[in-house]
């Protein structure tokens, strides 16, 4: 490795999007800043999501696709020395468009000739400053989200008086509050039935930060037995002068009340009341990917924490990728000495390639790490102690790079020590396959060979470690989550092994033996004694539910619902043939994707944009009561959402709960999980929790609008008011600030915020605002200055959201 200050700086600009339809035009400048010359023969590397077009770099170099999203860009073969201070500029064209920074190619590293290699970054991005560089071509029909924009629809908006706004999140089924109040202190007295110390020292640890009170203090007593819901979650709160009762279904009830409980407290004093409550859906849950980029134990406790505060229940923790294996399996020590690290290998060493940023240095990488069995351990037992279960994935067949090159190593290895059934044991891939494909994601060597009896041992080992981790922390382990998603067209075509398999069978097409696979994966999770889920592809045959298996208690994900395009209701055609559904509806609860179509929001697009509204205004069991609008911004015909499938009786029951999703593409450090996250999974966390609020019901279009913005507007006046502060003093969690409206008006300065509650502060002298800085509480003059006004949203901590400058020509910049 070359020191990594090595004196290379790298700049980047989209240059258009309408040029070309669904391409774009770029230009990378590369400058050598140093002192050195560097020989003829050098290629610098990255990664980008947009497919780079084949040819399309300047005359006298070469952009090529390595694979994955990694590219490599060279000069001609002729080409000289790169001197100091040369600049070269290369012009080149890509797929799709490039309308914000996450579109950006990323993490740059050079290899000189010599074969030494220096990380050089990130690049210097380019503003997107005009329409063709902001915007996806002519069909895009989406609004810049600036601050203009932001003015116009945070106006419809209006604050709420705290009496007004409902004091428990989730909204609970009944909360009656009679006027009066107790008092709870740190010493307060905690009495628990049999069973629930642990619920009992988890109410102490909330009321060991109180301040400690004299006089009259309330007494808390935890029960079991609530009435009145099937439920184990449900719970009843009397709120008395004398004592507070916390009764629960089950200590997860318990554990619920406990919750609810600590959001009403201000100060020391907590309202009298009572309080009935339980949840509508069974399953709640929030799915997290660490393959892309190795999230922290850390980081993980705390996304746990933050789920529990609004009774989410279920944590989907996705392991393993093409880009990643994060879990240790004794058996297969290769899945993480190879699997697990990512950059680039010296002479003699295996890792897996540069993706996402993550750089060519392994060590430090965002894209390097695994769990130990400790640290997975740990995270079980807290999720556990929060009643949360944790539902492990490993994803496969496609999805499986990290694992098909880790035992393609451990073949290696074991073969040149002469072993040569050893080596074949737990072999994924078929060396005479020449199927070609090309994955989502760009990869052309990520599906496993299902044919090979080796991969069914492989499976198998992997559950049995999966088992062990779960036993030895004292954690059930109920289900595996086995992916499924997204496998290429082409993959398995041109396998010898699974040619042969299909002929021996009689299957005519490779859809019989993708079903024989998961066939078997069922069978060696039932003798685990583990239930099976998997992605709606899983449940798909010709892009149609398949009933065969139905009945074989495979759970299903439903995600691919991006409106428009065709498929948005496979989750209820699922779920009325037979299937257990999760939905995890890309277009409302992929949290992976940008909040809104701005060049500063991190995140895809590719199914819309999704806010934190997009979440709330989710109707699970009428989703086209509540239609959105497609990736670019179109609204969908009314006879397209008529002829759509909806939910009979049975289907609906079938309907297990929702789940939020946050792939890892985009999020390399903690603090990027937690902007991610919150406040939608508070969003998701309602609409999963509290009663219907029967929008579907409201027949007339322009009435069920009107209802579905009233209660946003409740629900965001909730957030800003009580919610993220109270979030603020529990985790310090790094939640999402949204940026504020602004607009000149008459001369007067204008501004709002799309979660009434949240303070604005700003300046008139150029410099940053800051919690010191005057408070936004109305309009004001145009100070006339010359540097403008300066604002920004702030949370109760002093955090700030971006800033945004009004100019005196009424113009707004971030």
């Amino acid at each position: 490795m070359l020191p990594p200050d090595f004196p290379i700086s790298v700049a980047w600009a989209c240059v258009s999007n309408v040029d070309r339809q669904e391409t774009f035009s770029a230009c990378l400048t590369l400058r050598n800043t140093g002192s050195a010359t560097i020989a003829p023969g050098w290629a610098v590397c990255f990664n980008t999501c947009r497919k780079i077009v084949a040819g399309s770099a300047s005359d006298g170099f070469s952009i090529d696709h390595v694979n994955g999203d990694l590219f490599r860009l060279c000069a001609a073969a002729d080409a000289g020395p790169w001197h100091p201070g040369e600049v070269l500029r290369i012009a080149y064209q890509g797929h799709y468009w490039t309308i914000s920074a996450t579109d950006a190619p990323l993490g740059f590293y050079l290899v000189r000739a010599d074969g030494s290699v220096a990380d050089l970054g990130d690049p210097d991005i380019a503003p997107f400053a005009t329409p063709q560089q902001r915007h996806r071509g002519p069909g895009d029909l989406t609004p810049l989200d600036d601050a203009a924009g932001r003015f116009a629809q945070n106006a419809v908006l209006s604050l709420l008086a705290p009496a007004e706004v409902v004091r428990i999140t989730p909204q609970p089924l009944a909360a009656s509050f009679d006027g009066g109040s107790c008092t709870l202190s740190r010493t307060t007295g905690i009495v628990c039935d049999p069973g629930l110390d642990a619920e009992a020292a988890f109410l102490r640890a909330i009321f060991d930060q109180l301040p400690e009170t004299r006089g009259d203090v309330v007494r808390v007593e935890l029960a079991l037995g609530a009435a009145g819901s099937a439920s184990d979650e449900s719970y009843v709160i009397d709120l008395k002068a004398s004592a507070i009762r916390l009764t629960g279904a089950s200590a997860r009830g318990v554990f619920n009340a406990i919750q609810s409980l600590r959001q009403l407290i201000d100060g020391a004093r907590v309202p009298t009341g009572r309080i009935d409550d339980a949840p509508r859906f069974g399953y709640r849950g929030l799915m997290l990917d660490v393959a892309r980029h190795f999230a922290s134990k850390e980081a993980v406790l705390r996304l746990l924490d933050c789920m529990a505060l609004y009774k989410l229940n279920r944590f989907h923790f996705h392991l393993t990728d093409d880009e990643g294996w994060r879990f240790p399996v004794p058996a297969l020590p290769e899945l993480t000495q190879v699997g697990a690290r990512r950059g680039v290998a010296g002479r003699g060493d295996t890792c897996l390639p540069p993706s996402f940023g993550s750089g060519a240095a392994i060590d430090g990488s965002p894209g390097t790490g695994f769990y130990t069995a400790d640290d997975f351990q740990a995270i079980l037992r807290h999720a556990q102690s929060l009643h949360i279960e944790v539902i492990p994935e490993f994803n496969l067949p496609g999805h499986a790079r990290a694992a098909i090159v880790a035992m393609r190593a451990r073949h290696e290895k074991l073969s040149a020590q002469g072993d040569f059934a050893g080596a074949m044991e737990f072999l994924l891939d078929d060396a005479d396959d020449q199927s070609i494909y090309e994955s989502v994601q760009l990869w052309h060597d990520n599906v496993i060979c299902i044919a090979l009896p080796s991969v069914d041992r492989f499976i198998d080992t992997v559950v049995t470690a999966l088992v062990g981790l779960f036993r030895d922390a004292g954690v059930p382990l109920r289900t595996i989550h086995i992916g499924g998603d997204e496998v290429p067209t082409g993959a398995w075509t041109g396998s010898p092994a699974c040619q042969a398999l299909m002929a021996q069978r009689g299957w005519a097409d490779v859809g019989a033996l993708r079903a024989d696979f998961l066939t078997r994966c069922l069978a060696i999770l039932a003798r685990h004694g583990v239930a099976c889920a998997g992605w709606e592809e899983n449940a798909l045959e010709r892009q149609a539910p398949s009933m065969r298996f139905a009945a074989s208690g495979l759970q299903v994900y439903a995600w691919n619902n991006a409106w428009g395009n065709g498929q948005e209701d496979m989750a209820y055609q699922l779920a009325n043939a037979g299937y257990a559904v999760v939905l995890a509806n890309a277009a409302h609860l992929y949290f992976d994707l940008a909040h809104a179509k701005d060049p500063h929001e991190p995140g895809y697009y590719w199914a819309g944009f999704v806010g934190t509204r997009d979440a709330f205004a989710f109707c699970p069991l009428d989703f086209t009561a509540t239609a959105g609008l497609t990736p670019m911004g179109a609204s969908m015909p009314m006879d397209a959402l008529a002829a759509m499938v909806r939910l009979d009786p049975a289907g609906a029951a079938r309907i297990a709960g929702l789940q939020g999703q946050l792939f890892g593409e985009n999020a390399r450090t903690p603090e990027r999980i937690e902007y991610l996250a919150a406040p939608r999974l508070i969003a998701l966390a309602e609409r999963a929790w509290a009663p219907d609020p029967r929008w579907q019901d409201i027949g007339d279009g322009a009435a069920r609008h009107a209802a579905v913005a009233s209660d946003w507007n409740a629900f965001a006046n909730r957030l800003g008011q009580r919610v993220l502060p109270q979030l603020d003093a529990a985790l310090a969690y790094g939640y999402r600030l949204p940026p504020p409206g602004v607009a000149l008006i008459d001369g007067a300065v204008h501004a709002n915020v799309a979660l009434p509650g949240l303070a604005l502060h700003y300046t008139i002298d150029g410099s940053t605002p800051s919690p010191a800085s005057p408070r936004y509480r109305a309009p004001f003059a145009w100070p006339g200055t010359e540097e403008g006004v300066n604002l920004a949203s702030f949370d109760t901590r002093g955090r700030s959201s971006r800033t945004v400058h009004l100019d005196q020509q009424g113009a707004t910049h971030e």
